[in-house]
């Protein structure tokens, strides 16, 4: 469908072709120096010791969630409103998730709620920075240490965000990142996690390659020398083709992030005029905090937020939703006995919430575009 405004557009251009056109002149594709020029950065801009490449923020997670012992018979609290990847990160490791509901006013999880949801069997706290809201992690610190939890962050929509003068990682185990297709970084498919535990992270650099203690960029340039594998390791390590598309990137970070500030900016000065509809997840005035932007939620109250979403798209405007709640997804609630009632916040944002465009290379009058749409169809 040819949408007068997309929900995204990346805005990747000559210098990422630059920067591939060299990567693969070299004659390593693999995981090698591009990769590490990438971590290095990264753990830089966010002031973590380390940074891991990997290829989604999912197997971030589940690294994260293997290198710290959580496995069968372990639980992981976390958040129903998130991406199903949260939650599958914990079963892939073999543990079990357990759900606490979410504040009303922001979406991520509600941090007065966990520790009722703690029990003998809880290893670990998996929280979501929800649209690039970063959580209360000064209060969620306090609460694992209470209880000797480790804290694993979804930080995949967090990369710039920050409150109380922390990034994503500064006081958990592991911060996870995506840069899928939509992301503030991109490389079409890959992901990255921070740490500043450098045992834990020698740990997980074994875990992304097999366990094996020699990567084949090694093998390559210094000859060949006899490997081992020391543990049981998965397959999830970063090749420098997708991090030579990434470093340009992070260049212009701070400059989108302003861009993408700017653009919700102007969202809200015109539909604060509008009844039925409310910008959702927004950081109240004088918050010591940074909104990472990564997405524009709503939450339509007017109509059938379906019926919103539908009337939009027929206007050439493309919205997406994040998220139903994963518990009302039919495998979990096959699988886990899960029922809509269970976790009422969730569920009321999750058939509500719509995220409108935001990205770049939108223009005002783009904005205003996607404005005159919403006021069509709220008020006709």
């Amino acid at each position: 469908m040819n949408f007068k405004v997309p929900f995204f557009l990346h805005d990747l251009g000559q210098e990422e072709i630059d920067a591939v056109a060299q990567a693969i002149r070299h004659p390593v594709l693999t995981t090698g120096e591009t990769v590490a020029r990438f971590e290095s950065r990264l753990a830089d801009y966010l002031g973590c010791r380390h940074a891991l490449a990997v290829t989604s923020c999912t197997g971030a997670m589940h690294l994260s969630l293997l290198a710290l012992g959580v496995g069968p018979g372990d639980e992981v609290i976390t958040t129903p409103m998130t991406f199903i990847a949260t939650s599958t990160a914990i079963l892939e490791a073999g543990a079990q998730p357990v759900f606490v509901d979410v504040e009303p006013e922001s979406g991520n999880i509600d941090c007065d709620r966990i520790a009722a949801a703690i029990t003998p069997r809880t290893k670990a706290i998996l929280p979501v920075h929800l649209y690039g809201r970063v959580c209360n992690m000064v209060a969620m610190r306090a609460l694992a240490e209470q209880h000797g939890l480790f804290i694993v962050e979804d930080a995949a929509h967090c990369l710039e965000g920050h409150y109380q003068g922390l990034r994503p990682g500064a006081v958990s185990q592991t911060a996870c990142f995506s840069f899928y297709a939509t992301k503030n970084i991109t490389c079409g498919e890959g992901g990255a996690l921070a740490t500043n535990d450098t045992a834990l992270y020698q740990k997980l650099k074994l875990l992304r390659l097999h366990g094996m203690t020699r990567t084949g960029a090694e093998r390559t340039e210094k000859g060949y020398q006899h490997w081992d594998m020391t543990l049981m390791g998965w397959k999830y390590n970063m090749s420098n083709i997708e991090a030579a598309i990434l470093l340009p990137q992070m260049d212009r970070l701070e400059r989108n992030l302003q861009r993408r500030q700017a653009l919700a900016d102007r969202y809200r000065s015109q539909l604060a005029e509008l009844s039925g509809l409310r910008l959702f997840g927004e950081w109240p005035p004088g918050s010591d905090a940074v909104h990472a932007r990564h997405l524009l939620p709503v939450l339509v109250e007017g109509m059938a937020r379906d019926r919103f979403v539908q009337a939009l798209q027929e206007r050439g405007i493309s919205t997406m939703v994040n998220y139903r709640p994963v518990h009302l997804t039919q495998y979990f609630a096959e699988t886990f006995g899960f029922r809509a009632g269970q976790f009422p916040v969730a569920e009321r944002i999750g058939e509500t919430v719509v995220s409108l465009p935001i990205y770049p290379r939108m223009t005002e009058s783009d904005v205003d575009t996607v404005v005159q749409a919403i006021r069509e169809v709220l008020v006709g």
